[in-house]
């Protein structure tokens, strides 16, 4: 059972709507069986972003880790306004988390944790717990710190 409202709550967050498209590509994308492409978000709210910068220079970690939650809320968003409702989703299968940092930043998997523990508080451990890659860049889109992509499995 999805607990959004909870995990929420406990992240003092609020649902933003899904982001408008900001280019020539699908949020959301089905393929095979009962599996879902999710194009990579980015830490915005409604529109707005949040962070800029990068992890190890104008960005801590920990606000790495806030703005992976954002990027993941987004992604969330995306998939209630493809299906409805998160319930449509049977588990989180992949997340990359690409994450734009100075030459000596090296803690990648660290923010990934950010949106790694939102998943999990909102999925279980079981559907939430995912493979996942924590990749450093030189840069990403409007200059922000993090960008996240899922590959999930949709209930039949």
């Amino acid at each position: 059972m999805v607990k959004l409202n909870e995990a929420l709550k406990k992240h003092n967050l609020i649902m933003p709507n899904p982001p408008a498209r900001a280019g020539i590509y699908s949020p959301v994308k089905d393929f095979g069986n009962n599996l879902c492409y999710l194009s990579g978000c980015i830490p915005a709210f409604n529109g707005e972003i949040k962070w800029k910068g990068k992890l190890g220079g104008e960005i801590t970690a920990e606000q790495g880790q806030e703005a992976a939650k954002l990027c993941a809320l987004n992604l969330l968003a995306n998939i209630q306004a493809a299906y409805g409702s998160l319930d449509k989703v049977k588990c989180i299968a992949k997340m990359i988390v690409f994450v734009a940092g100075t030459e000596s930043f090296y803690e990648h998997p660290r923010v990934a944790n950010g949106a790694s523990e939102l998943l999990v508080d909102i999925f279980g451990e079981e559907a939430g717990l995912c493979a996942r890659s924590a990749v450093g860049v030189n840069a990403l889109p409007g200059n922000v710190p993090v960008e996240i992509e899922l590959l999930i499995e949709l209930n039949p």
